[in-house]
């Protein structure tokens, strides 16, 4: 079993970089079946849900290059087959953008309900929705999710969201670029990676406005040809290290970021008594005076992240006071609840609030990661906690952070990874 293990207690110094957002990088890549030709995509996060999507992607018959560490050139022109690999779809919750992409492009798809983090139920229903009203036929049998275009093409419609969905409304995106018509998505999610992928269709020749606002209107085009583009800076990732320099003291310049898209982050670390400066695309985070008690309520962009959650609550727990958390988007996301508490955190939850009193020290313990946010608010726990801290089932956290021990290894943090020796035998005979 491979581990993270961690003695706390060291304050955060240093410089970090931010990688390319996963989630804008798990849309974007599927959105590379809707291009005929090549496309170059740069600023690729090195994390495990990119090389699923790679991976599939390949098993489809694209033709992935990779320019270098972070840039892979794309060509999806001779692509047949629409039936994704349940293997690889099922380990990955982004796996439904595949949808969206070749029912838009080829008419059809078979695609596994996704895997990725469990914390509570995530409906397709607004997915099937969008794509039905466009013209699909979709169903789901054996776990798979069956679409196909009803005539040659999709057909634009108006659709309104029943509820803010990021995944939902990206999807809808995806299948509309190449549908006859126009198609008009209200009530549309607002999030970074929502406008980053509609920049990165309209860069290969698609027609899409107002990403970033709740009314999206997307003009059906009738290809999309190559072309090159960046993805944005991660914005989980930056809070994540900025959550983490709060929690232990220190001083820490992030850089390759987007100030605006942190600012409901920052917030809320001010409150609790980092100092924040925004330094063009870097910030720079300190935090000398005792943590302060806040409140927090998640919601849909622009207000705080779901995928912040707990690495403010692993903050709290150690804040003068006590702090009230609400949960507004998923119904189950304090599985890690447990975990805290086994290092002295003091949480109380009831239903999608829960209540944290601060304590003086955490202390160190053998915790799991449950899922990938979770996973990194019990590194930020171990980092400001006294004592050893060990971390398992660190595949979860591998799923959305490049490098995550090597880059809080740079920062000064005394974290590393241990491999059992069995697990070790294993790979060497493989």
């Amino acid at each position: 079993m491979t581990k993270y293990v961690i003695r706390g207690g060291k304050q955060l110094h240093g410089t970090v970089d931010i990688s390319g957002a996963k989630n804008a990088a798990v849309a974007i890549l599927p959105a590379a079946l809707l291009v005929d030709g090549v496309c170059r995509i740069e600023n690729i996060p090195q994390i495990s849900d990119v090389s699923l999507i790679l991976n599939i992607l390949q098993e489809l018959g694209a033709d992935v290059r990779t320019v270098n560490r972070t840039t892979v050139d794309i060509d999806c022109s001779h692509i047949r087959n629409v039936q994704v690999p349940d293997v690889l779809a099922r380990k990955i919750r982004a796996s439904y953008y595949l949808v969206g992409a070749l029912l838009g492009r080829f008419g059809s798809a078979e695609v596994a309900l996704p895997g990725g983090c469990d914390f509570g139920g995530r409906p397709i229903d607004q997915h099937i929705k969008g794509l039905a009203s466009m013209g699909a036929d979709v169903d789901v049998v054996g776990g798979i999710i069956k679409a196909k275009a009803i005539s040659e093409r999709l057909q634009g419609n108006t659709i309104y969201m029943d509820i803010v969905s990021v995944g939902a409304t990206m999807n809808i995106m995806l299948s509309a670029v190449l549908a006859q018509g126009s198609t008009i998505i209200e009530n549309a999610a607002k999030e970074p990676h929502i406008v980053d992928l509609a920049n990165f269709l309209n860069s290969m020749g698609a027609s899409i406005m107002g990403a970033g606002t709740d009314v999206i209107k997307i003009r059906g085009v009738e290809k999309l040809s190559g072309g090159s583009y960046s993805i944005i800076p991660d914005q989980i990732e930056a809070g994540t290290y900025m959550a983490a320099v709060t929690a232990t003291g220190g001083e820490v310049l992030v850089r390759n970021v987007i100030p605006k898209h942190l600012e409901c982050i920052t917030a809320k670390l001010i409150e609790m008594g980092a100092e924040v400066e925004e330094l063009g695309d870097k910030v720079l985070v300190r935090r000398t005076a005792p943590l302060r008690r806040t409140n927090v309520k998640t919601l849909p962009y622009p207000g705080f992240p779901t995928d912040m959650q707990p690495q403010v609550a692993a903050c709290l727990c150690m804040a003068q006071g006590t702090s009230i958390l609400t949960e507004g988007v998923w119904d189950n996301r304090y599985r890690y609840v447990d975990e805290f508490r086994r290092m002295g955190a003091r949480i109380q939850v009831d239903g999608k609030v829960a209540v944290i009193e601060g304590v003086e020290q955490l202390t160190g313990a053998n915790v799991e990661a449950c899922d990938l946010r979770a996973g990194a608010a019990l590194i930020i726990a171990g980092l400001a906690a006294h004592g050893i801290t060990e971390i398992s089932q660190v595949q979860h956290i591998e799923r959305g952070y490049e490098d995550i021990v090597q880059k809080l290894d740079k920062l000064g943090a005394d974290i590393r990874v241990v491999i059992s020796p069995d697990e070790g035998k294993a790979a060497q005979a493989g």
